[in-house]
């Protein structure tokens, strides 16, 4: 997004549009629509990742523009590629129309969809190597670490896991790679042995702060993705209370 000036519309409208497609926003600080527009159309222009790009014109202090395209009432909205106007609206739109209007101004077959980051392609391979390689480019994403960490503590390496844990945000992720740690478990062989660790540790909780917080390390470990864990959270709390 920009703001243009009479000054700087040859440059930065005019001459740009024959590189990528310009949508030419002309309001005012008085013009309460303009004011509702605006923000939709930063939005649904910034969406297509640098393939369509925004303009703005104040016509109050760039009358110049303004009059070049005879506006008689705003927001005004137009578009330009190749130096030439090819399309336009007047008044608020909402978003779904603001949206149709701005894809209609994408080459065909060019994608809004930005290209994956080398961190990204990285994490979508996804073994250890990859995962070493994102880390060293990106050190502080938890989006790395937390994987990274996992991979160190299979490995043995738990003090290793802790430390590049400490430098992220905490989360649930993180709590889960930390229950991980405690308990020294990385999954169980089968449902069967893990019902049964958690069923003998149920006998244990209560006014026992360290299996229960076993009980609970192990609940992390298998996520809440696990259609088990829920039941197996209600019964700790049958039995705590």
């Amino acid at each position: 997004m920009a703001d243009v000036t009479d000054a700087t519309f040859e440059t930065d409208v005019i001459e740009r549009s024959k590189t990528v497609a310009v949508v030419i926003d002309l309001w005012a600080e008085w013009c309460g629509p303009c004011k509702t527009l605006g923000p939709i159309l930063e939005k649904v222009i910034a969406e297509t990742n640098g393939l369509v790009e925004l303009a703005k014109v104040d016509v109050d202090a760039n009358p110049a523009v303004g009059q070049a395209f005879q506006v008689q009432s705003i927001p005004a909205v137009y578009a330009m590629k190749d130096g030439q106007v090819v399309d336009n609206f007047l008044g608020a739109k909402g978003e779904d129309e603001v949206r149709t209007f701005v894809q209609a101004l994408i080459p065909e077959g060019a994608s809004a969809e930005p290209e994956q980051t080398e961190v990204e392609k990285l994490l979508e391979i996804g073994d250890e190597d990859s995962l070493r390689a994102a880390y060293a480019l990106e050190p502080l994403n938890p989006a790395v670490v937390v994987p990274m960490a996992e991979v160190l503590v299979e490995q043995g390496f738990a003090e290793d896991a802790e430390t590049i844990l400490s430098k992220i945000p905490e989360s649930s992720e993180v709590q889960r790679v930390q229950a991980m740690i405690r308990t020294g478990a990385t999954g169980f062989d089968s449902e069967e042995e893990l019902d049964a660790k958690l069923t003998e540790l149920l006998t244990r909780v209560k006014g026992n702060d360290e299996v229960r917080q076993e009980f609970i390390d192990i609940l992390a470990v298998m996520g809440a993705g696990n259609p088990n864990t829920a039941e197996w959270r209600r019964k700790l709390s049958t039995a705590l209370f």
